[in-house]
């Protein structure tokens, strides 16, 4: 069976993210391709870019084209109905009220993570060659995947002893404290959960089949969270292929959008540097909705036509940045292909590392983790610069004279 082409789109709330991945859907289809374009994004829009009706289940939306907004009810329902049951009636008992305790039993995020398990389903049936996935805003949701060695251990330490425990234990919580202690339904559905989040884990990070494109509009703010983000998916080993920037005033636009466009125009510079050197792919602001198949159209054709790429095909094939964080300090490779053996600098401000090698400069924020590091030399060779970190030496206060 093949493995099908999946291209996850996130970004900011309100940038046009479901409007590209409807885009790229039906470009993939005209190319023959069998495509699904789902939506995870609990406020889901994709039916309106569609014009179509849209369920829980794929419905055609066109040639070759399926539409699919993800029922995260239906998800929970099929991976955590044990644990709700009884977290439920745990809070009935203890004077929630049953509308309030079935929210609660959810916690915040965990809807969106049970909405992505639809990809899994995909990725084992076999029905089709590319799957496109309209991401809830930001990055977030990916992050909860990428810790598949916690998820590991769990699932090899605890879940084989959780058994004995709870029946040993179970005559004491009901007697003394008046609890009911899980039986073996909710552990069963916690084991699923983290079997699945591992599976997800894997599938989302075969860089040979899967990667995910960051959707922003010139605006900083916009800009300033798609980076941390592109940090955050590069750290934990997502590959982003191309990042896409949505509604850029064109010269036509005249005087009374002139500072508003020469303003995104230094964004797009920002962008540039930040993002080399995955590709920027553009699209104007159109003269009107990008709703429906003509319009979505359009929009696909100002994203691919202008440097020739396919839509499904992978714009850029490596990790750009990975980090190994030790003890006493960390290392972080960077990949700048296009730059050759000359001066190099680093400068750090705040929570972004400048880097200059030979005219070509990356501008990256560092994650928390590394705020109580500071760079303590480079190397470039082949096409990858290595920074080094070191733990900077905390000051010891001392008694005055």
């Amino acid at each position: 069976m093949a493995v099908p082409r999946t291209i996850l789109y996130t970004g900011k709330g309100g940038v046009g993210k479901t409007s590209v991945a409807a885009a790229t859907a039906r470009r993939c289809a005209a190319a023959g391709l069998r495509t699904v374009v789902l939506s995870t994004d609990p406020a889901h829009s994709l039916s309106d870019a569609l014009e179509q009706p849209l369920g829980g289940e794929p419905v055609a939306a066109g040639d070759l084209l399926w539409g699919q907004e993800v029922s995260a009810q239906d998800e929970m329902e099929r991976n955590w109905a044990g644990v709700q049951d009884w977290l439920g009636e745990l809070l009935i008992a203890r004077g929630v009220d049953r509308i309030s305790a079935e929210e609660l039993t959810v916690p915040p995020g965990m809807d969106e993570l049970f909405s992505l398990l639809a990809i899994k389903r995909h990725h084992e049936s076999g029905e089709f060659d590319v799957v496109i996935v309209d991401c809830a805003p930001t990055g977030e949701t990916l992050r909860l995947l990428s810790f598949p060695d916690v998820a590991r251990w769990w699932l090899d330490k605890v879940f084989p002893q959780q058994g004995r425990i709870l029946d040993a234990a179970r005559p004491f919580a009901r007697a003394v404290l008046d609890v009911s202690l899980p039986g073996r339904e909710v552990f069963d559905d916690v084991q699923r959960l983290v079997r699945n989040l591992i599976a997800m884990n894997e599938i989302l990070r075969d860089n040979e089949h899967v990667s995910v494109r960051l959707v922003m509009t010139p605006d900083r703010m916009v800009v300033d969270e798609a980076r941390r983000t592109f940090t955050y998916l590069n750290l934990y080993g997502y590959l982003t292929d191309a990042v896409v920037v949505n509604r850029v005033f064109g010269a036509e636009v005249g005087e009374y959008f002139g500072a508003w466009r020469e303003r995104q125009q230094e964004q797009l510079g920002t962008v540039r540097d930040a993002f080399a050197p995955v590709p920027v792919l553009q699209a104007p602001y159109f003269d009107q909705e990008v709703v429906g198949g003509p319009m979505l159209d359009r929009l696909g054709d100002a994203l691919f036509d202008e440097g020739g790429a396919e839509p499904h095909a992978f714009l850029h094939h490596a990790v750009s940045e990975r980090l190994e964080l030790r003890r006493d300090g960390a290392t972080l490779r960077l990949d700048l292909p296009f730059a050759q053996r000359g001066d190099l600098s680093l400068k750090r401000l705040g929570s972004e590392l400048i880097v200059r090698v030979d005219g070509h400069k990356r501008t990256m924020l560092l994650p928390p983790a590394l705020d109580d590091f500071a760079p303590a030399g480079a190397a470039f060779e082949d096409g990858v610069l290595v920074v080094t970190f070191e733990r900077a030496p905390t000051e010891v206060a001392t008694d005055g004279p």
